[in-house]
């Protein structure tokens, strides 16, 4: 049960912190960088103790930075 809720995490929280963090900086790149560096920390620590976990979190990393940019187009457009 921990592991799917480790694997369900990964696919969805990555996304929504570079969401998140580029909704506050206003910047997808700074957002993109502050999220893998989040990731980086906790593979370091070993919380994160799978390859496949990791490519799962790069998976989500790449979703959401997608969305950051069409979240930035959708606000040029209202603008």
């Amino acid at each position: 049960m921990v592991v799917v809720i480790a694997y369900l995490s990964g696919f969805i929280l990555p996304g929504l912190l570079v969401l998140l963090f580029t909704r506050v900086t206003y910047n997808r790149f700074i957002g993109l960088v502050l999220t893998v560096a989040l990731i980086a920390a906790s593979v370091y620590k070993g919380y994160t103790n799978s390859f496949v976990l990791i490519v799962i979190d790069a998976f989500s990393l790449t979703a959401g930075f997608w969305l950051a940019a069409k979240m930035k187009q959708r606000a040029a457009k209202k603008s």
